[in-house]
């Protein structure tokens, strides 16, 4: 994570983990808190937590899909997956 979200643009984000994601969320949400950031700082820091928050969200969202996609035999044993992305 860079302690500029300008600088690191929102191209990046779409290659964090949800883990690496949720962290720096927290991180911006924290410092936000903290009130010690000037306001155009303030707004670009919303503007980087407002996209990786969407990030989160569909990461989430595809694992729900993952999930969904495993079916159950009469033995209560999955039956095979769908790999995510292929029908």
């Amino acid at each position: 994570m860079t302690d500029t979200p300008e600088a690191a643009g929102v191209a990046d984000i779409a290659s964090l983990s949800f883990e690496a994601a949720m962290g720096e969320l927290e991180t911006i949400v924290r410092r936000l808190e903290s009130g010690d950031v000037n306001l155009e700082e303030s707004v670009t820091l919303y503007e980087r937590g407002h996209a990786l928050r969407g990030h989160c969200e569909a990461r989430l969202a595809a694992a729900q899909a993952r999930i969904e996609q495993v079916s159950l035999g009469a033995d209560g044993r999955p039956t095979g997956t769908t790999p995510f992305g292929e029908s």
